[in-house]
């Protein structure tokens, strides 16, 4: 693996992540994260989440710390990354309506209101993030973009581990990364 190159694991929330991050972790990759935010019923595996990260668009000096790791930023966040860098993106897509339905559960969990906005209207509003951010991953010529189907990952893991390490440079552990991935955890099929 490069390490000047800072690999970032991104997608909508609830979109497997945190699971990608454990994956790379395993693999033997570097992790940049905090351990603030602690492992609880929604991520039983941990978050895998570096604080710092809410804050890029005032605050990206800590970027430099990066390098060579991995680092998880939420898909509406990557547009505050500079272009200074040199991105590997690992992007995380999930079936829209288990993206809905986990995050209505964890509100659930976490006693907060779930009727403000409807699943269609925010399905809606997630599908155009979504092409924004992807035609703005096109643009970047210091970005280096990979697709990972959080879905296929579950039922079908070895093709997509394989090709994730083909894009980080065949460096990681293929075995180690299928060994963390746990179906358990899909807890809202469709």
């Amino acid at each position: 693996m490069d390490r000047d190159v800072i690999t970032v694991v991104s997608g909508l929330p609830r979109s497997g992540t945190s699971m990608m991050m454990k994956m790379l972790e395993a693999g033997g990759m570097p992790i940049l994260t905090d351990h603030i935010r602690t492992p609880d019923e929604d991520n039983p595996k941990g978050y895998y989440e570096y604080e710092r990260v809410k804050k890029l668009k005032e605050d990206n000096t800590w970027l430099g710390e990066a390098q060579g790791k991995v680092v998880k930023i939420i898909s509406q966040l990557l547009f505050y990354l500079p272009p200074t860098y040199r991105y590997k993106v690992i992007f995380m897509r999930r079936k829209m309506e288990e993206i809905l339905a986990s995050q209505r559960q964890m509100l659930i969990r976490r006693g907060k209101p779930t009727d403000t906005v409807s699943d269609e209207r925010m399905a809606e509003l997630f599908g155009q993030h979504l092409r924004r951010v992807e035609a703005w991953l096109d643009e970047r010529p210091n970005m280096d973009v990979i697709y990972v189907d959080y879905n296929e990952v579950l039922r079908e893991p070895l093709p997509h581990v394989k090709r994730v390490n083909e894009f980080l440079g065949h460096a990681l552990d293929v075995e180690k990364m299928l060994s963390v991935i746990d179906p358990a955890l899909y807890r809202q099929r469709r």
